[in-house]
């Protein structure tokens, strides 16, 4: 059993409580409000359910974390880079970003990205905690993505491409934005060949919460979200 949280909860369990089986999962219910959410990503915890079933929450180990300053960029992709195919920009396209990370997939129907998620993180994009990076093909959006930014730390949330290599091109533009800003450590959350095509590593939950609870604390030099659209390729 997991325990049940009351809405605005004061606390999060011990993530050392959290299921093996499946990995990560650390408790049900609450709420999607800012506070909540913001004290849950400081912990090293997200929300990741399928409405209208309750909030589940998590926080695996081992955990998939990515350094910006090393990702790793493909010789065809270095090539397509400089072929300017696409344009990135930040924070212009917030609700169309999720709106696209919401969309079915090929391999599938479903989508956790609900209405209560778009509402949840588009609060905290107001804030100026939550951003976007959009991928445009002259005047189409083709890809992007979207995360939490706390101090020097960036936990992503979920990427989109509606033509090959578009999603890619933007996270690559937002490591070296974020490399040159300060930026450490990305979480993301979870193991996939996607990731670790791009440089993504699993590391221990004790070691991930170790450096998120320093990062958290920092400030960049500098905005990655003002310079994001000038990176050089």
């Amino acid at each position: 059993m997991i325990p049940w949280l009351k809405e605005h909860p004061e606390a999060f369990p011990d993530t050392r409580l959290a299921l093996k089986e499946p990995n990560g999962l650390l408790a049900a219910g609450g709420d999607l409000s800012p506070q909540t959410l913001l004290m849950a990503y400081q912990h090293g915890i997200f929300p990741w359910y399928n409405d209208p079933d309750p909030i589940l929450w998590w926080s695996p180990d081992p955990r998939m974390v990515l350094e910006p300053s090393k990702v790793h960029v493909s010789k065809s992709m270095q090539k397509m880079l400089r072929k300017q195919i696409f344009s990135i920009t930040c924070d212009k396209a917030f609700n169309a970003v999720m709106q696209g990370c919401a969309e079915e997939r090929n391999y599938t129907d479903e989508t956790w990205i609900s209405d209560n998620i778009r509402h949840a993180y588009g609060q905290l994009h107001q804030m100026g905690y939550a951003h976007s990076v959009e991928v445009w093909e002259q005047d189409e959006l083709v890809g992007g993505l979207y995360g939490i930014a706390i101090g020097c730390m960036f936990f992503g949330e979920s990427m989109f491409s509606r033509t090959s290599n578009a999603s890619k091109a933007g996270f690559i533009h937002l490591c070296k934005a974020l490399a040159r800003c300060g930026v450490p450590l990305v979480d993301c959350q979870v193991y996939t060949p996607h990731l670790a095509s791009l440089g993504a590593h699993e590391i221990p939950r004790t070691e991930f919460e170790s450096r998120l609870s320093i990062l958290i604390k920092q400030q960049t030099s500098c905005s990655p979200w003002s310079m994001l659209s000038a990176v050089d390729e």
